[in-house]
């Protein structure tokens, strides 16, 4: 709905490209100041405030969510959007690899999320949105790490939605399925054959193509809408029916 974010100011993580990108697109159509949390905030565009943040670094998320503060006076909603990427069993991660993925996915949920608190508790209308994935509700092959990262996500999600209810904050979360993104491309690429790759990925999608980030971007929409005031402690689900659909196989 045009105009439903009018005069709010939305953080994106990883807001410069893929998912995050949609994302920012969605809010600026809605009428939200877009601002982008980012590596790399090269190909953010023009007119779109972007802060190159490490979300591993809690001195440069406070940073980032000061400038937010000093530049517009209020922030309303924050999407944990950024993440990393993880294959392998337990058995193929080592104790690093663990730990840089759960201190990215997971602690760098906590580290935005804890600074904005003070400025989304002034809010008419806070929302926090976090990204989590398929992996959650789903076990996938060679997806250990990646998808506890996603479950720890989930959790935190439903325990930030109870203690910050009757602060006039919600807090949801989304699950794509694989999306046709820069990260999943890169996959792709790393394949032996990415082409029967893809053709794999999407057959095993009830809907038989990958997830279009705009669909998720419409889906995180939603749940930050100040028109969803009573939607929280929600995972929303953007994966083609994956989770809970069992259909016969295609001849």
């Amino acid at each position: 709905m045009s105009g439903e974010f009018d005069g709010l100011v939305a953080i994106v993580t990883g807001g410069a490209s893929g998912i995050g990108a949609a994302i920012v697109d969605r809010f600026r159509a809605g009428g939200a100041e877009a601002v982008v949390f980012d590596l790399n905030t090269e190909n953010v565009p023009e007119g779109v405030f972007a802060v190159r943040v490490d979300i591993a670094d809690t001195d440069s998320v406070n940073a980032g969510i000061q400038a937010v503060a000093e530049r517009f006076g209020r922030i309303d909603i924050v999407v944990n959007n950024a993440g990393v990427g993880a294959q392998g069993t337990i058995e193929t991660n080592d104790d690093a690899e663990w730990q840089r993925v759960l201190n990215i996915n997971v602690l760098g949920l906590v580290r935005v999320s804890r600074a904005a608190l003070p400025w989304l508790r002034k809010s008419p209308a806070a929302a926090i949105v976090n990204t989590a994935s398929i992996a959650v509700t789903a076990g996938l092959p060679e997806r250990a790490l990646y998808g506890a990262s996603k479950g720890a996500v989930y959790s935190l999600t439903l325990q930030m939605a109870a203690d910050h209810l009757r602060e006039g904050i919600r807090v949801n979360c989304v699950n794509p399925g694989t999306a046709n993104t820069p990260w999943v491309q890169r996959l792709l690429d790393s394949a032996p054959d990415p082409v029967a790759e893809r053709a794999a990925l999407e057959a095993r999608q009830p809907h038989l193509r990958l997830v279009q980030p705009e669909e998720v971007a419409a889906a995180v929409a939603y749940l930050a809408s100040p028109l969803a005031g009573s939607t929280t402690g929600t995972a929303l689900a953007v994966d083609g029916g994956m989770d809970g659909l069992r259909l016969r196989p295609t001849a």
